[in-house]
C-alpha cells in the first residue's frame, strides 16, 4: 500500500517484528543496512522522498526544504521520543504527521543514567582502564546512599530514574515546568524549584528537551551554580550543554565527574577536549540502544505509520492540527 523509507539502525534484525508487520500490511520497506548513522543527507532525502509515502527515521534532519520536495509524504516517525531534528511546523504546513514513540525507550535511558551515577561515584571505568595498563590504582569513591539527586524534568525517563534510585536510599528532588504532584508523591520525590535542583544536588541529571530558549543552558555560569564536588549527567540532548564550559569546570575540580550520552556535534572527534577532562564517561548517544527498546519503539512507530497510510490517525501524534 505504501513505500516506507527506514533510516533507523538495526531495522532488519532488532526490529524484525515491526518489519514483518509492515510487510504483512502490504507495505514496501526500503532499508539499507550498510548506511552509517544518521543515514541520509538533506540532498539524498530530496532525491528519495518524492517516491516515499512514510519515513521511520533516526537523526536525519527533516527541514522545510526537505518537506517541500514531495507531495507524497504522509508521515515521519521518529524512532524514539525527541523530535528536535524534525521541523514540526513545516511538517504541519505540508500535511505530514510527525509521530514518535513516547515511553518505549524510557527504561533503557533511565538505566543508563543510573549506570553513569554508579560508575562515576566509584570511578569504575577509569580504574578498569588503569588496570588494563598494568596499574593497581585504588581510589576513594562516593556512595549513592544518602546523597541528593536532582532531576531537571520529571517526564517518563526521570520518573523511572527516581523509582530506581529510591532503592539506593537517595533523596530525590525534581523540577518540571508542568509538575505532576501525584506522581511525585507516589515515588517519594519532592518537587521544588529549578534553582534548588541546580544548587543542592550531589548528582544533577538532565531530562528536558532541547529548544532555542535553553540552548547551552548549562554554561560556565550555570555550572558554577552547581554544588562543588557534584556530578553532572546528560542523557537528554547535547545542545543543552556548553562543552567548553563543562571541560573547564571538570579540569578545575569544581565538578567531580560527568556522564554524557548526547552531544551537540555527533560523532565526537577522538581528540575532543572532553576526553582529557578527568572523571568523564561518554557514550555515543546510546541511551535507547537495548534490544527491548528497539522492539517496543519499532512496533509503536510501525503501527502508527500503518494507521496513517490506511487513512487513520496515529496515537503518538506530535504536531497536531485540527
Amino acid at each position: 500500500m505504501g513505500r516506507i523509507l527506514v533510516s533507523a539502525s538495526h531495522y532488519d534484525d532488532l526490529c524484525k517484528s515491526a518489519y514483518d508487520y509492515l510487510i504483512s500490511e502490504g507495505h514496501e520497506v526500503i532499508f539499507d543496512p550498510s548506511r552509517s548513522f544518521p543515514s541520509y543527507t538533506e540532498s539524498e532525502l530530496k532525491e528519495l522522498l518524492p517516491g516515499i509515502d512514510a519515513a521511520i527515521i533516526g537523526m536525519d534532519k527533516y527541514t522545510e526544504s526537505v518537506f517541500s520536495c514531495t507531495k507524497r509524504l504522509k508521515a515521519v516517525a521518529k524512532f524514539g521520543v525527541g523530535v528536535d531534528n524534525i521541523d514540526l511546523e513545516a511538517a504541519k504546513k505540508h500535511g505530514v504527521y510527525v509521530i514518535n514513540a513516547p515511553g518505549c525507550n524510557s527504561n533503557a535511558v533511565a538505566e543508563l543514567a543510573v549506570g553513569f551515577m554508579i560508575d562515576l561515584a566509584r570511578e569504575i571505568s577509569p580504574l578498569f582502564l588503569d588496570m588494563k595498563e598494568g596499574g593497581w590504582k585504588r581510589s576513594i569513591g562516593d556512595e549513592l546512599s544518602g546523597k541528593t539527586v536532582g532531576l531537571l524534568g520529571f517526564g517518563a525517563v526521570a520518573r523511572l530514574v527516581a523509582r530506581k534510585l529510591k532503592a539506593f536510599d537517595m533523596n530525590v528532588i525534581a523540577y518540571d515546568l508542568y509538575p505532576r504532584e501525584d506522581l511525585a508523591k507516589e515515588l517519594g520525590v519532592r518537587l521544588t524549584t529549578f534553582d534548588e535542583v541546580v544548587e543542592n544536588s550531589d548528582f544533577l541529571s538532565l531530562h528536558i528537551p532541547a529548544t532555542r530558549e535553553n540552548h547551552h543552558l548549562f554554561d560556565g555560569k550555570m555550572f558554577h551554580r552547581m554544588k562543588k564536588g557534584s556530578y553532572f549527567i546528560n542523557t537528554a540532548r547535547g545542545g543543552l550543554v556548553d562543552m567548553t564550559a563543562l571541560v573547564e569546570v571538570l579540569k578545575s575540580g569544581w565538578l567531580k565527574g560527568a556522564g554524557l550520552d548526547a552531544f551537540e556535534t555527533e560523532p565526537l572527534s577522538k581528540d575532543d577536549p572532553i576526553f582529557s577532562a578527568g572523571n568523564v564517561i561518554c557514550t555515543p548517544h546510546t541511551g535507547a540502544e537495548t534490544r527491548e527498546s528497539y522492539e517496543k519503539v519499532s512496533l509503536s512507530t510501525a503501527r502508527d505509520v500503518n494507521a496513517v497510510l490506511k487513512g487513520g490517525q496515529p496515537k503518538a501524534w506530535v504536531n497536531r492540527w485540527e
